[in-house]
C-alpha cells in the first residue's frame, strides 16, 4: 500500500485549513496559498513520477486503503496512468491561476475566504480522479460543487446571483439524481467499490446480477457526468456560470472541473461498466457490452455539442461569451473520439480512441485556461469584454495578445502547438475506425471537420476585432500608449486602467506561461502522446484495475472471498 497516493488530498486540505487560520494576514494567507499550489503540484509530480515514469515501461497501480480496510470494505484510492494524467492538467492549470488570483482578486475578496474555498476545489477535484470507490466519487464531487458554488457567486451581482442559482439548482438536480442511481447501483451490484463491481458485472451469475437495471441505472448515472462536463443537452448552465464568475475561476472550471465529469465517463464506463458482456438490441443499438449501448449516446450529444457551441460561439459578441460557447464545442471534441472508442472494430482503435480524448483534454485545460485568464486581464484594464468596444489591442498589449493568439491557435489546432496534435489524433482515431469499417465513423470525420471550421471561425472573429482593426474610444482612453512587460517585470507605461503595474504584470506573466507550456507541450510532444497513451490502456484494462485494488500489495485479505461489499 502506497501512502505517496493520498499526498495531493491531504496538500490541498492542509493548505484550505492554514489559509482559514491566518486570515487575519494579507500576506501570509496568500503565502500560504502559493505555497500550498505549488507543493500541490510537487505531489502530483511525484505521485506521476512513481506511477509513470519512465514513459514508455509498463505503469503501475498504486493503492492506499485508508485506515488499513481492505477493499471493497474500505475506502480505496486509486493512483493510475488515467488518474495521475489528469492530476498533472489540474495541478498546472491550479498553480497558474492560483497566481492570477493573488494578483485579480480584490484584498477584500481574498479576505472573504476565497483561498480556503479555492482550496477545497481542488480537494475535491483530487480525490475524485483517485477514489475507487463510486459512492465516495459522489462525496468528492460534492466538495469540488460546494466550493464553486460561492466562487461563482463571489462577485455577488445581480447577474452573478442569477447565474449560481441556475448553477446551483441544476447540480443539486444533478447531484440528486447521481445519489439515488448509485443506491441502485449497489442494490443491483452488492458493492459500491468500483474494481469489486466491474468483477462482478464480468461474471453477473455468480453475483445473481440482473444486467438490464444496471445499464438503465448508469444511463441515468452517465447524463449527471454529462450535466458536470457541460455536454449537450446539459450546457445551458455554462454560459450563464462562466461570465458571472471571476476570471481565475472560470479557468478552473473551464480547464480543470469540467475534466472531473470526463474523467468519471472514461473511468466508469470504460474501466467499469464495460467489463458486462451481454447482447444488446435497443432502438437499433446493437452490441455485446454497456459501450455498445453508450458509444452511440455518446456519438450524439458530442455531434450536437460541437455544432451547437461553435454556431453559438460565432454569433457572441462578448469575448466570455465566445470563449464559454466555444468549451461547450470543445468539450464535444473530447467525447467524440470517445465515442469512436467506445463502438471501436478493434483494441488498437479503442486505446487511439482514448488517448485522443485525453490529449484534447489536456490541451483543452491549458488553452482555455489561458483564454480566460486573458479574458479576466482585458476586463481588469478596459473594463469590457465586448467585441464592439475593442480593437487594436495588438498594439497597445502586444504581449496579452501573443498569449491570445497561441491560445486560439492551440484549440484550432496549428502545428507545432499541442492542440494541433490532439485535433490531429481525433481525426485520425474516426480514420482508422472507418478504415475499419466501424459504422457511423464517416459521420463522425464529418462532425469533426465541421467543427474544425467552426473554431477557425469563431477565434477569427474574436482576434480580428478584439485585437486588429481601428483602436476603439475606450481602449485608447485605457491604454493611452504601448505596454509592453519590461526588464524588470514591470509595465512601461502607465496605461493601465487602474490595476497597479505589478499585478497587472502577474495576470500577463500568467496568461504567457500557459501559452509557452501549449508551446512546449507541442515541441515535446512525445511525452505527452506517451503519457495519454499509459492513460488510455489504464483506463481500458479493467483487469489490471481490478487486481490491484483487490488482490494487490497491501490488500489485508482476499477480496474475493468477501460476499458483499461498500459500505
Amino acid at each position: 500500500m502506497s501512502t505517496l497516493v493520498i499526498a495531493p488530498v491531504l496538500v490541498a486540505l492542509v493548505t484550505a485549513i492554514l489559509t482559514l487560520l491566518v486570515r487575519p494576514s494579507d500576506i501570509l494567507r496568500r503565502t500560504v496559498s502559493l505555497l500550498g499550489g505549488v507543493a500541490y503540484l510537487g505531489a502530483v509530480a511525484a505521485l506521476f513520477d512513481a506511477v509513470v515514469l519512465p514513459l514508455g515501461s509498463e505503469p503501475n497501480v498504486l493503492v492506499y486503503q485508508v485506515s488499513d480496510w481492505a477493499a471493497p470494505f474500505g475506502i480505496t484510492l486509486v493512483a493510475d496512468g488515467l488518474s495521475v494524467f489528469m492530476l498533472v492538467l489540474a495541478g498546472m492549470v491550479s498553480l497558474v491561476a492560483l497566481v492570477f488570483s493573488i494578483a485579480s482578486i480584490s484584498a477584500f475578496g481574498q479576505r472573504l475566504s476565497y483561498h480556503p474555498l479555492y482550496h477545497f476545489m481542488m480537494v475535491g477535484v483530487t480525490g475524485s480522479f483517485l477514489t475507487g470507490d463510486i459512492f465516495n466519487l459522489f462525496v468528492w464531487f460534492e466538495v469540488m460543487l460546494m466550493s464553486s458554488y460561492i466562487l461563482v457567486l463571489f462577485y455577488s451581482g445581480r447577474e452573478h446571483t442569477r447565474a449560481a442559482l441556475n448553477y446551483v439548482v441544476l447540480n443539486l438536480i444533478g447531484s440528486a439524481v447521481m445519489l439515488v442511481a448509485i443506491g441502485g447501483l449497489y442494490s443491483t451490484t452488492g458493492t459500491l467499490n468500483m474494481a469489486d463491481m466491474a468483477r462482478r458485472l464480468a461474471d453477473p451469475v455468480a453475483y445473481d446480477i440482473a444486467l438490464l437495471p444496471v445499464l438503465g441505472l448508469s444511463a441515468v448515472l452517465f447524463s449527471v457526468f454529462a450535466l458536470k462536463a457541460g455536454l449537450a443537452p446539459f450546457h445551458f448552465w455554462v454560459p450563464a456560470a462562466y461570465r458571472a464568475a471571476p476570471a481565475p475561476v472560470t479557468a478552473m472550471l473551464a480547464g480543470v472541473v469540467k475534466k472531473v465529469g470526463v474523467y468519471a465517463i472514461v473511468r466508469l464506463y470504460f474501466t467499469i461498466f464495460a467489463a458486462a458482456t451481454f447482447d444488446l438490441s435497443f432502438l437499433g443499438i446493437t452490441g455485446d457490452s454497456a459501450l455498445g449501448f453508450f458509444g452511440p449516446v455518446m456519438f450524439l450529444m458530442a455531434a450536437v455539442s460541437i455544432v451547437f457551441g461553435g454556431i453559438g460561439a460565432v454569433g457572441r459578441d462578448d469575448v466570455d461569451g465566445i470563449l464559454a460557447y466555444s468549451s461547450i464545442s470543445q468539450v464535444g471534441f473530447i467525447v467524440l473520439p470517445l465515442a469512436v472508442a467506445a463502438t471501436a472494430p478493434s483494441e488498437a482503435v479503442a486505446v487511439l480512441g482514448v488517448t485522443a480524448a485525453l490529449v484534447y483534454a489536456f490541451n483543452h485545460g491549458l488553452a482555455k485556461s489561458l483564454l480566460f485568464l486573458v479574458s479576466g486581464t482585458i476586463q481588469d484594464v478596459v473594463g469590457s469584454d465586448r467585441l464592439s468596444e475593442l480593437g487594436g489591442l495588438a498594439n497597445r498589449a502586444p504581449v496579452l495578445a501573443a498569449a491570445f493568439f497561441l491560445g486560439a491557435l492551440t484549440l484550432i489546432g496549428v502545428p507545432p502547438i499541442s492542440g494541433f496534435f490532439g485535433k490531429f489524433l481525433v481525426f485520425q482515431a474516426a480514420g482508422e475506425a472507418l478504415a475499419a469499417g466501424a459504422t457511423g465513423s464517416a459521420l463522425a470525420l464529418a462532425v469533426a471537420l465541421g467543427g474544425a471550421i467552426l473554431t477557425i471561425a469563431y477565434y477569427t472573429r474574436a482576434w480580428n476585432q478584439v485585437f486588429w482593426g481601428r483602436t476603439t474610444e475606450m481602449v485608447d482612453a485605457t491604454l493611452p500608449a504601448r505596454w509592453t512587460l519590461g526588464p524588470a517585470g514591470a509595465v512601461t507605461d502607465g496605461g493601465d486602467g487602474g490595476l497597479e503595474r505589478l499585478e497587472l504584470t502577474t495576470q500577463v506573466t500568467a496568461a504567457v506561461v500557459l501559452a509557452l507550456a501549449a508551446v512546449g507541450f507541442g515541441i515535446g510532444f512525445e511525452a505527452v502522446f506517451a503519457a495519454a497513451d499509459a492513460a488510455a490502456h489504464a483506463a481500458l484494462d479493467t483487469n489490471a484495475y481490478v487486481d490491484a485494488v483487490l488482490h494487490g500489495p497491501g490488500v489485508g485479505m482476499d477480496a474475493g472471498a468477501g460476499t458483499g461489499g461498500g459500505h
